[in-house]
């Protein structure tokens, strides 16, 4: 990494929400002792203020979700009219994401049996989260049985559905009005989708200027986990990034082997071909960034044409990110684990699918913001409390880039696979 790089990450959002969450840990170790009313008063007062923090967080995320998922549903439909060759890509992205998903459960519950996280870590950890944040988990959390699952998927009242929170339900509704907007006629479907990218765009832009305060949010929060659990809590927060790097590594593995098998083409080739766009994902945390040597390594060293390369590699970055639902689902089950929840098979679906469609509205959204409006839905939907992911997000940094490297390298196999083998076109260079 060079100078520059390292310049900017000092200067960076993300450092100074590490900083804060350090410093907050810190002062309120160092307050552990100190039992004066005016201290623990003033204690108190900055806690709230971290509630009212991360209460601007929780309330863009359903208009926004719902926005994005209207509009990258439109997006989506105008992408496959395009031609056969984007409907093949698309339903290659639709397998690949499946998949993902599926594993994610598994491998997120697989790790957190082999390595749980110490009960009583977890509980010191959440014994700083604001007790309004901690609020009872949902009944998503307990609800068994295919019936009390399928009851959730068709809410009544769409309006009384968000205000309660029950996320699953308001995304079946935002992706059949996303589906329903594509079946219009295209002088009402274009103002319609521009409304909804408005609002998309408003949310980000409130998500944003919240994000400003993250620093001092963060500290907030991070003080009243210092003050109740001490400089212990640090080993938690080391665990939960463990499991959810972890999970993206077994993601990146399996996207081999699939590019592999699928693809027909020898692991060292297609290691060697995707090696310098991850290089480039590491250094920049961006798919988007490494969308030019994606398309050079997919043209000389995957047989991939120009043509194809063009189009099925900016449609992955606009609307494929594997990574997402297993990285979001695995923080979503830490969560789970931290508050003791065990969750039943409805509520595991549940946010399965959650995910699926947050991967697509999340789409585009910078690091920061994604996290929260990703993982705050999932976590609706599976009935787990939000008051913890201020601090998780504090973390964040070092899984987000797992995150763009496993993005980059099933672009790069997703366009082998749409493209499929062609001997003659890719004899390496």
């Amino acid at each position: 990494m060079n100078r520059s790089r390292v310049v900017s990450f000092f200067s960076s959002l993300s450092f100074f929400v590490i900083a804060a969450l350090a410093a907050g840990i810190v002062v309120g170790a160092g307050a552990q002792g100190l039992h004066q009313p005016a201290v623990t008063g003033g204690l108190e007062v900055i806690e709230s203020l971290g509630q009212v923090w991360l209460n601007a967080l929780r309330m863009t995320v359903i208009p926004l979700v719902f926005s994005l998922l209207v509009t990258g549903i439109v997006a989506i439909a105008d992408a496959a009219a395009t031609g056969r060759l984007a409907i093949r890509a698309l339903m290659v992205f639709a397998v690949l994401l499946l998949g993902a998903t599926i594993y994610a459960i598994l491998a997120g519950l697989g790790l957190l049996t082999l390595w749980p996280i110490d009960p009583a870590s977890g509980q010191a950890l959440l014994a700083g989260v604001p007790p309004e944040a901690a609020a009872t988990v949902g009944e998503a959390a307990h609800a068994d049985g295919l019936r009390a699952f399928l009851s959730s998927l068709a809410p009544a009242n769409v309006v009384s559905a968000a205000a309660t929170d029950s996320v699953l339900g308001v995304v079946v509704f935002a992706i059949a009005f996303g589906f329903g907007a594509t079946r219009i006629r295209a002088d009402l479907r274009r103002p319609l989708a521009t409304f909804f990218e408005g609002v998309a765009e408003t949310m980000v832009v409130i998500v944003h200027w919240v994000l400003l305060a993250a620093p001092f949010g963060v500290f907030a929060l991070a003080l009243g986990v210092g003050l109740r659990a001490g400089l212990g809590v640090a080993g938690t927060l080391g665990h939960y990034v463990a499991i959810v790097c972890l999970s993206q590594i077994g993601l990146i593995a399996i996207v081999y082997v699939v590019a592999i098998v699928w693809g027909r083409i020898s692991p060292a080739r297609f290691a060697r071909a995707v090696a310098p766009a991850q290089v480039v994902a590491v250094s920049t945390q961006s798919s988007l960034a490494s969308l030019p040597v994606m398309v050079e390594r997919a043209r000389d060293w995957l047989g991939v044409p120009q043509t194809t390369a063009g189009l099925v590699l900016p449609l992955a970055v606009a609307v494929f990110r594997i990574t997402s639902p297993v990285a979001n689902l695995a923080v979503c089950l830490c969560v789970a684990q931290l508050y003791g929840v065990d969750l039943s098979l409805g509520a595991l679906i549940a946010g399965g699918l959650t995910a699926i469609a947050v991967s697509i509205a999340s789409v585009g959204l910078p690091g920061q913001v994604s996290f929260f409006v990703s993982i705050g839905p999932i976590c609706l939907a599976m009935g787990l409390p939000l008051g913890v992911l201020p601090l998780l997000l504090a973390v964040e940094v070092i899984p987000d880039i797992f995150r763009t490297v496993g993005n980059v390298t099933a672009d790069l196999a997703a366009a082998r696979i749409v493209n499929g083998p062609n001997e003659a076109a890719s004899a390496e260079p």
